[in-house]
């Protein structure tokens, strides 16, 4: 059998780790039912329960006053939202039901590198495609006055939860769990941020969220027409961070699978010693006369 070139060979071993993954993904028909169902629905819920009465905060990236209308503000927080937590569930159920399969392909010698940056490929599409799904639906409701610059605040906050989900499946030991971790943090994370709701949504404690750079640019998207690129960068800030913690659990769980399985790896007795046993058919075979006798 042939050796693949070197070059070869890691591509090869990277595109069949990104093929299972997203199969994985696309098998989750739960996740599928999300994206087709909740973010519509959230979004629509999100933007009729609430008056469009006018609300007057300072945005605190641009130092501002803006006067949106209450329903598109809250439209933009249940998006968030919803981004948040179907990538969330999605990967943290992917690395979480993957676990042992990961493992195994690390006591195979499969390439963790290019296992983790399959996760990261995955993550990145799928956090494509649901934000630009979220944003298509914002725009059929009102009209942001930036949308691209909403739909990367939709990626970034995408990616950001999703990487949080990894960490997640990598470090905690039951389902429900990871669950509860990604549905409150995101519900906490964005409520204090949303000034219908909270009247600290412009203050220094707010800065220590994960989705405040998205939800800073997400919110001057909508209402105005400042580029806000260093507020997506605070948000791949973020990204950053929940990534490597990510990959730390996924080393560690992996790591620690090759040294218990070296470490109780059976090895075999020295020739000298097995030659020196004693040979029971030889011992029964000289018996058996004796017996007869």
């Amino acid at each position: 059998m042939t050796r693949l070139p070197g070059a070869r060979r890691h591509r090869t071993f990277f595109l069949t780790a990104v093929r299972h993954t997203l199969i994985e993904h696309l098998r989750n028909k739960f996740a599928m039912m999300l994206i087709a169902a909740f973010v519509p629905l959230w979004t629509a819920l999100a933007f009729w329960s609430v008056p469009g009465t006018r609300t007057r905060f300072r945005l605190r990236a641009t130092g501002g006053l803006l006067v949106p209308h209450g329903n598109e503000l809250t439209e933009i927080t249940g998006a968030l939202n919803a981004v948040t937590l179907i990538l969330g569930f999605m990967m943290f159920s992917a690395s979480f039901t993957s676990g042992h399969f990961d493992r195994r392909l690390a006591l195979a010698d499969y390439p963790r590198v290019h296992l983790v940056l399959a996760k990261l490929t995955a993550l990145t599409l799928a956090s494509a495609v649901v934000a630009a799904y979220a944003t298509l639906l914002t725009c059929t409701f009102w009209s942001p006055r930036q949308p691209l610059l909403l739909a990367a605040a939709l990626f970034g906050a995408g990616v950001t939860y999703g990487a949080l989900g990894v960490a997640f499946g990598s470090l905690l030991h039951r389902e429900v769990e990871g669950m509860f971790a990604i549905s409150m943090t995101s519900v906490i994370d964005l409520a204090l941020q949303n000034p219908l709701y909270s009247s600290s949504s412009d203050g220094s404690i707010v800065a220590l969220l994960p989705s405040y750079g998205a939800m800073q640019a997400a919110t001057a998207a909508g209402f105005s027409t400042t580029a806000l690129p260093s507020y997506l960068a605070v948000q791949t800030g973020w990204f950053t961070a929940a990534a490597l913690i990510g990959l730390f659990a996924f080393h560690h769980r992996t790591r620690t699978t090759l040294s218990n399985s070296r470490r109780f790896t059976t090895v075999p007795p020295p020739r000298s010693e097995t030659a020196q046993l004693p040979d029971r058919r030889e011992e029964s075979a000289q018996q058996k006369p004796a017996n007869r006798r």
